[in-house]
């Protein structure tokens, strides 16, 4: 590794300001990949690139971001461990939230409060009014870009009823605000945004694996990935870096999320000595498929499917007497813990809940709901027009990331606690934490945030910065430390493999971070996820290749995860109240006065102690003329 540093340095001595820079840094110059393994043997293969915004990550947000950049003329990388259809958005199922009125009277005022008591009143209401704000025409745009949205008789996108959402600020009943494609809405968005990324000439870099951000002078100036098809390794300078990288739901054993939502932008961020925020608020979405975890959408109960328990009663009555199957997802998921603890579960061991869907027309299952009637089918080995589906809460969703600004800009404390913005580093989408979902994500409004937040990420960047500015020099061994860390991690020798440690580390968050959470449950997690990130310096690998080396991917992932997982596990350990998904049995209500505020949490390195601060929650509005902020009440359904 010194000879990879000692050629960085050698000859230049600072990192190549040319305006295409491909210059690499090895005994060997030969990149190919057909020969690239011989060479290493000996050396790392570094290629250096110039763009003006580097975005990781190309799912929905990412490739919002990334073609908004590439439209106002900014020279746009975007990097993705996937290809960008793989990316985790095209699983999303229910529909996009807007007031659009196309099934009622509507007003964005009532989303907006909506969004707020979803939040429990711990989501920034300037973002949530700018989210709101923008929701329908963001919707007309994606409709002008092609999303085949589905339609009313009238011709009008057609749009359902989802969880927590509401008519005249709760009074009117439940609303029809989602937009949706079927129930594969997340699969049309994901590939027509690609399309408009092609369209705009954004420079994909497809199969790389981004480890690091480039840090200097406490500002950010690109990042550095590994190609995972030829081995090389490639530094990206850039004036503006969007993380954009999705969450972490495979830090848990049964998720709704892809193998690949690892937190790698989390990890990223939290190694460049900055803070992630809200990490303790962990979405548990309500119907993921008894056993394999696979998601079935909100959507279902929006077209009026219903939940049971073993005594065929309709309990979220009980739980929720005016929204009932429609109330808020952590309302919803603890209602069925709740049923499944007092002995009303169904199955053998009575340890899940039924999805009734078989009153519903087969026309409606068909036209409406046809993905996750295949989804049960397959996963479940039930036909929705005749049987119930099993379902049980499952993660789901991270309403925590980078701390940003409604605009995007990442946020980190300065030295007296005051908010202050990290220069050349932005973030959207479920990595980013503008916060609009707070305690608890309303459905639906996920798809939005990305759409949204990836849009403002461009507009943010075209207000202050021009197209083309030339790029300063840097240390030309910049990265040095990230290449020293993959290095370690592909020639690891200790006693302990990726697999093992990485389900070790997620049965702990299952059992200890759950949906209902005590204090000496959660301790007892604390240690244990403490003690199983210590485990990660005696990690071992197998593959000592750099091409498609897979063990070399997914303990590079696992890495990021535990950072994720200890970090979530600490703040979750120290908020004494109940808010949304963190509900606690040993202090069951919101504690307004002490905890109405944002967790930030530091972890420089594996292995080292977590620190916590926090940051008030902003509870104004961007203008109180256009919008008045929501007070705190009571968060019933």
């Amino acid at each position: 590794m010194l000879s990879v540093r000692r050629q960085l340095m050698s000859g230049r001595s600072w990192f190549s300001t040319t305006s295409v820079a491909r210059k690499v840094y090895s005994a060997q110059q030969d990149v190919k990949g057909t020969n690239a393994s011989i060479a290493m043997a000996k050396d790392y293969h570094i290629i250096d690139h110039e763009y003006d915004c580097v975005v990781v990550g190309a799912g929905g947000a990412g490739l919002r971001a990334a073609f908004g950049l590439a439209k106002e003329g900014f020279k746009t990388a975007c990097i993705s461990k996937l290809f960008p259809t793989r990316s985790h958005t095209v699983a999303a199922q229910g529909g996009i939230n807007a007031a659009l009125g196309n099934m009622h009277k509507d007003d964005w005022h009532w989303h907006m409060y909506d969004t707020v008591k979803g939040s429990d009143w711990l989501g920034d209401q300037d973002a949530i009014h700018y989210m709101t704000r923008e929701a329908p025409d963001s919707i007309i745009e994606l409709e002008h870009y092609g999303v085949p949205f589905s339609r009313t008789e009238e011709g009008r996108i057609y749009q359902r009823a989802f969880g927590g959402q509401s008519k005249e600020y709760g009074k009117g009943g439940q609303a029809y605000r989602t937009c949706a494609v079927a129930d594969r809405t997340g699969h049309a968005l994901l590939h027509t945004l690609y399309g408009q990324s092609l369209r705009h000439n954004t420079h994909f870099f497809i199969e790389f694996f981004a480890m690091d951000l480039l840090m200097h002078d406490g500002k950010c100036v690109g990042c550095i990935a590994y190609n995972q098809e030829d081995g090389t390794i490639h530094r990206f300078k850039a004036h503006k870096t969007i993380i954009a990288t999705g969450g972490y739901g495979r830090a848990y054993f049964s998720c709704t999320s892809a193998h690949t939502c690892t937190g790698d932008g989390f990890g990223m961020v939290s190694r460049a000595g900055l803070p992630l925020e809200d990490l303790e608020f962990i979405q548990f979405h309500p119907s993921g498929i008894y056993g394999s975890g696979c998601l079935i959408t909100e959507g279902a109960r929006g077209e009026g499917g219903f939940l049971v328990n073993s005594e065929g009663e309709r309990f979220m009555e009980r739980y929720a007497p005016t929204a009932k199957d429609l109330a808020c997802r952590d309302v919803v998921s603890r209602a069925i813990t709740m049923e499944i603890n007092e002995g009303r579960g169904v199955g053998p061991l009575k340890d899940h809940m039924y999805l009734q869907l078989s009153h519903l027309p087969a026309s409606v299952l068909h036209e409406r709901l046809p993905g996750i009637s295949e989804t049960a089918h397959i996963f479940a080995g039930v036909d929705v027009t005749k049987e119930p589906i099993p379902i049980l809460p499952t993660v789901h969703y991270n309403m925590g990331g980078v701390p940003t600004k409604w605009s995007g800009e990442a946020l980190t404390l300065d030295e007296d606690g005051n908010d202050k913005g990290v220069e050349g580093l932005l973030a959207c989408g479920e990595a980013g934490c503008a916060s609009v979902h707070g305690a608890n994500r309303l459905g639906a409004n996920s798809l939005l945030d990305l759409v949204v937040f990836g849009r403002a990420v461009a507009h943010t960047i075209r207000d202050c910065l021009t197209p083309n500015t030339p790029h300063k020099e840097l240390p030309a061994d910049i990265g040095f430390e990230s290449i020293a860390n993959l290095d370690r991690v592909r020639t690891a020798d200790g006693d302990i493999s990726t697999a093992d440690l990485r389900l070790e580390m997620q049965r702990t968050m299952q059992k200890h971070i759950s949906v209902f959470r005590t204090q000496d449950i959660m301790d007892e997690g604390v240690k244990q996820i403490n003690e199983i990130d210590k485990k990660f310096a005696n990690i071992k690998t197998t593959d000592r290749s750099m091409i498609w080396n897979s063990d070399l991917v997914e303990t590079l992932e696992l890495q990021n995860l535990l950072t994720c997982a200890t970090q979530t596990a600490k703040s979750a350990s120290v908020r004494k109240e109940s808010r949304g998904a963190h509900a606690r049995d040993d202090f069951p209500e919101r504690d307004d006065e002490n905890w109405m505020k944002h967790s930030l949490s530091w972890q420089h390195k594996s292995g080292s102690p977590v620190e916590l601060s926090y940051r008030n929650v902003i509870a104004e509005t961007l203008d109180e003329a256009e919008c008045k902020p929501v007070p705190p009440t009571v968060r019933a359904y």
